[in-house]
Order: C-alpha cells, then structure tokens, then sequence
C-alpha cells in the first residue's frame, strides 16, 4: 500500500510538472505576444486571391494592413524603387479604369460588355448577340492574370502601377469623362482620378489625361473641363507637365476623335484670339490630337493643336497607324513646330465584342509584332512614343499580364511559350532603347 502510494504521489508530481511545462510554452507562443506566433498562425491560412509569381515581377495576394512609422514606410518605399528600372516620362501608356466586379461595384462592369452588331443588319443577323457573362465569360479574347478585376480596388491599381514602373512606363494616359458622365458600357470614372494619381505617386509615375468624346463636346465645355482638371488635379505631384522648347512647364492632353468637332471649333479654345481661349491663361496646355486620315494633318494644324497621336495598335488600319508613315509625319509636325506621338501596340482582337471584324486582328507573332511597332517608332525620332495600350481588354491591346484560360469550349488567347510578364519586359527593353537614342540624337 505505501509503495502504491508513492507511486500515486510520484506520478502527480509528473502530471503537476507536465502541465506547468506545457502552460509556459503555449504562453510563449501566445500570438498577442510574440510575433513568431502571428506569422505562423498567418501562414496557416490560404490567401485570399492565388497569384503568379515569376523572376521579374512578383505579384502577392493582398498584403494585410502593417502599421508602421512614416520614416520606416519611405525608407521602405524608397528602396523598393531601387528594384525596378528607371522610369521613361516620354514613354506613355493609355490606361483605362472602367472595370469593375461585385465585390467593389455591386456587379460587373464592362467586363459583361455586349456583342456590338455590324452597322449592316444582314452581316449582324449572322453573328451572335447579347452581352458576356463574367466571370469564366468576359469581354475579351484573353483573360486576365488578376481576374475580371475593379479598377477601384486599391490593391489592383497598386499592382497596376508596380506593372508598368517594371516596364520603365513613366507616364500614364488615362481614359477621361467629365464628372457624372461615362462610356456607353461603364459608370462615371472621374472619381476614381484620386486613387489613380496617389498609386501612381507611390511608385514615381505621372499622370496624364486622355479626353473621350463625351457627348456635346466643344470648345465651351471643353474650356471649363480643364479647368476643372487644373485645378482638383493640377497640384497633386503625380500631375504630369510637358517641358516646352520656351522652357515652359505645361499640363499635357491627349484629345481622342477630335476629328469629331471641325477645326474651327477647336480654334475658339486653342488659337489665343478665341472665345473660349485657354492660350496664356493659367489653363495653358499641350493639346494632341487624334491623327486617323491623312487630310486630318492640315486640320489640326488649322484649329491650334499642339500634337498629334496615332493611337490605333493596328498597322495599315488608318494612315496614321500606318508605321511606313510615321516619318513623313514626323516631317510635317517638326515644319510646323507639333509634337509627334506615334502609338504603337502589341496586336490587335476585338472579336470578343466585334465577332465580325476579324479582318482588323492583328497577330502579336509572339512579341515580334510589338518589337516592329516600337522599332518604327524610335526610328522616327518622335518626342514621346505612346503605348495602346496598359489595358484596353476588348480590343486586345493590352501587355497587362495574362493567364492561359479555357472556359467550355472557349480557348483564351494567352502569351505562351513566353511569361505573362514578356511585353512589360519587351516595353522595358525599349523604353531604354527609345530613351539611349533621344540621347544620341541631342548630341
């Protein structure tokens, strides 16, 4: 009996023990306690969005909310901007923040944009009608890495800007409408103009304005459109302004269809005797227009423009798309003191949204498509070369990352043999190339 219980007595004592030893460890593994325990925990749990990740660009889920002193963030921040190459000012992206999804807008927008009949209705009665149906069924003949995503998403305009600071992108040129005013297929965007220029800040971009055909466009409205752009955006330092050749610095706009108002119209904004004149007034600016036919040179000289750009991604398409023409343009705009902006593109798809106009694609040829499009451009020594576009989805323009996607019997396009990152790295090469060569060329 006695020897029973010290045996009892012995194995309490151990019981005691074993329970004090196992207290102690779990309160030091306490995560309120020890940050070795929160990470662990952290990793326990699947992140919220599954993403890519490769050796040039590395994209993560959404990163949790660190609290951290102002110091310690630009100490941060700053050395981030060590990893990614310099950024070309006289490189421009045309990019577009009309998308949106149920988790940020309540539903999806333009991603579920419509079949757009052919203007002859015996050619439309023979394609398919309706509208797409996101997320597997977008509008679009690839399909994005980050998913049918919300322009609003400040995780995704950050993943935006840390794309195109990787492809040594300096400026982005962002599709426009005046406030409470949109496209056919979208909602209002001119609120998301804040996000949009604290992103590209964030990662030492700029912003320019690239005005749509918003309806009853003209010289009135067009003059109280950029004051108003003037001065909500004017002092944000992601504003972009164009160094003239009088050493002026001033705020640049790209003007989309300006063929749509005659020259005379666009006169009264920008010759300094017109009516709505915005010449030697604190809302001064580079005007470029939009150059599609060849007659349209002699207008834009005609009603005061600044510039023109080409902007369509497809050679042959129109006479300014044209790259065997981008020298003789050049010509004309350096006789008549304008600033040339070849747009170049890394193809062209919009059967999508056209299903009919499959005579207007054009092959990316696996990168080489792009590269020619660049080569023309430097090779007529413009003063800014514009990209269409970061991501125009519909019209399959965009060097945005893509994935490889099928979805039934629908078959994605994608980038394949190359990574989703190949036309930020072909972009990056020749923003270098463009950037070497404007060098040489002020020698």
């Amino acid at each position: 009996m006695a020897r029973f219980r010290r045996k009892s007595c012995c194995a309490l004592i151990a019981l005691a023990l074993a329970v004090l030893i196992i207290s102690v460890i779990l309160k030091y593994l306490s995560p309120e306690d020890n940050n070795l325990g929160s990470q662990f925990a952290l990793r326990l749990i699947p992140p919220s969005r599954q993403m890519e990740q490769d050796n040039d660009v590395v994209i993560s889920a959404k990163p949790a909310q660190i609290i951290a002193a102002p110091a310690e963030k630009a100490d941060r921040m700053e050395n981030k901007m060590q990893d990614f190459p310099e950024p070309n000012y006289n490189v421009h992206a045309f990019y577009y923040v009309w998308y949106g999804n149920p988790e940020f807008n309540g539903k999806y927008v333009h991603w579920d944009h419509p079949l757009l009949p052919h203007w002859d209705s015996k050619v439309a009665s023979g394609y398919p009608s309706g509208r797409h149906q996101p997320p597997d069924d977008i509008g679009a003949n690839f399909y994005p890495a980050l998913g049918p995503y919300s322009s609003g998403d400040p995780w995704v305009l950050e993943e935006h800007m840390r794309q195109l600071r990787t492809a040594a992108v300096g400026v982005l040129s962002v599709s426009w409408y005046p406030r409470s005013m949109n496209d056919d297929n979208g909602e209002e965007i001119d609120n998301l103009l804040p996000l949009v220029l604290d992103a590209a800040d964030k990662y030492q971009l700029k912003v320019v304005f690239h005005i749509e055909p918003y309806k009853g466009r003209n010289d009135a409205n067009m003059r109280e459109n950029i004051k108003y752009i003037v001065e909500r955006y004017g002092n944000h330092p992601a504003f972009y302004r164009y160094k003239t050749g009088t050493g002026k610095f001033l705020p640049l706009y790209y003007v989309y269809d300006s063929y749509l108002q005659t020259p005379d119209v666009w006169a009264q904004l920008l010759k300094p005797n017109g009516i709505s004149t915005v010449r030697n007034t604190p809302y001064d600016g580079i005007f470029i227009a939009l150059l599609v036919e060849e007659r349209h040179k002699k207008d834009i000289q005609t009603a005061g423009f600044d510039g023109l750009y080409t902007y369509f991604a497809t050679n042959g398409f129109t006479y300014g798309s044209s790259h065997h023409n981008w020298r003789s343009i050049k010509t004309f705009c350096d006789y008549n003191d304008l600033v040339f902006v070849p747009s170049v593109g890394p193809g062209y798809i919009d059967t999508s949204i056209r299903p009919w106009n499959s005579q207007n694609t054009r092959n990316r040829i696996n990168g080489k498509y792009y590269e020619t499009s660049f080569n023309a451009a430097v090779d007529a020594r413009p003063q800014i070369i514009s990209i269409t576009s970061f991501n125009e989805w519909h019209e399959g323009t965009q060097i945005e990352k893509a994935i490889p996607k099928t979805w039934g019997k629908t078959v994605y396009l994608d980038y394949l043999p190359h990574k989703p990152t190949v036309y930020l790295e072909i972009t990056q090469k020749w923003a270098r190339k463009f950037s070497e060569e404007q060098k040489k060329w002020l020698e």
